[in-house]
């Protein structure tokens, strides 16, 4: 049992230190800025994009399905911490 929690607390404590940056990452893949900070120019179909800008011309659909994935991370994270508890509980016999 305590291994289980030992396990699940670093896994919680691991995945809640990386919702940031995957957040970080996420919005600026999806943003309007290059990589050096100056906005991306629109490229016509067939031209290649410049670079850091590989998302700036991508459907909006893609860019808000994109944005869900901190929160879909975030309940993974939820969902280790609902495990190790359920776990352990049934380890110890209360359920």
């Amino acid at each position: 049992m305590i291994a289980n929690l030992i396990g699940g607390f670093v896994s919680i404590l691991i995945g809640v230190s990386l919702v940031g940056p995957v957040a970080d990452q996420i919005n600026s893949a999806t943003s309007n800025l290059n990589s050096t900070g100056g906005a991306c120019i629109a490229q016509n179909l067939g031209q290649a994009s410049s670079p850091g800008c590989q998302l700036a011309g991508a459907s909006s659909w893609g860019a808000t399905v994109l944005k869900l994935v901190p929160g879909f991370f975030a309940l993974g994270v939820l969902g280790i911490g609902l495990a190790v508890t359920y776990a352990s509980l049934r380890q110890a016999g209360v359920l």
